[in-house]
């Protein structure tokens, strides 16, 4: 069993651990002490934030918009972003067109498809991210066997459309996203509520 000593480095850090256990005006003053160091550091953080600085909000939006004649001098005005919902008649046909094909191959699984044939037939409409994670998929599981129905766009933005097809057993939602120019793919899917 070791000694344990008074010397030495574990001592040291030892001694100053217990130092302010000695009273508790000392324990006081410690707590003060370290206190007053988190909130310097706090203020002067937030020092060179400019106006507004410990507002108190969070990083989240303003609720006010700047005003320009106020904003100071060289400084740009920052605006919120929003994703921008854009009608239903602007979806891209050719969005269209590869969601009607994708619930077709997804619903294309004779008895004694691989997986890997399955999710071969999806690959030209699917991203490789989401090819990844379908190709563990065993095809038998899949609930529908034919397309009954056009797709309908449900939600459009400039570089992403949710679309539901019809199949014979489930309504489908798939999120399809633009991965160059005309070329759209299937990102992700799940049943439609």
């Amino acid at each position: 069993m070791p000694i344990r000593t008074r010397r030495g480095r574990a001592a040291a850090y030892r001694a100053v651990w217990e130092w302010p256990l000695h009273s508790p005006a000392r324990l006081f003053l410690v707590v003060v002490v370290v206190i007053a160091i988190a909130v310097g550091l706090s203020y002067l953080g937030g020092a060179g934030d400019g106006p507004g600085a410990g507002s108190g909000r969070a990083l989240g939006p303003s609720t006010s918009a700047p005003d320009t004649a106020t904003a100071a001098p060289g400084r740009p005005t920052i605006t919120e972003l929003r994703p921008q919902s854009l009608p239903l008649s602007a979806a891209p046909p050719v969005a269209l067109a590869v969601a009607q094909r994708w619930t077709q191959a997804w619903a294309t699984h004779p008895p004694g498809t691989t997986p890997a044939q399955w999710s071969a037939g999806l690959a030209p409409y699917t991203t490789d991210e989401y090819l990844a994670v379908l190709s563990s998929v065993d095809p038998a599981n899949v609930p529908g066997s034919r397309v009954t129905g056009p797709p309908q766009a449900v939600d459009v933005r400039p570089e992403a459309v949710r679309v539901q097809v019809p199949t014979d057993a489930v309504r489908l939602e798939l999120l399809l996203v633009q991965v160059g120019p005309g070329d759209w793919r299937v990102s992700g899917y799940d049943r439609a509520s």
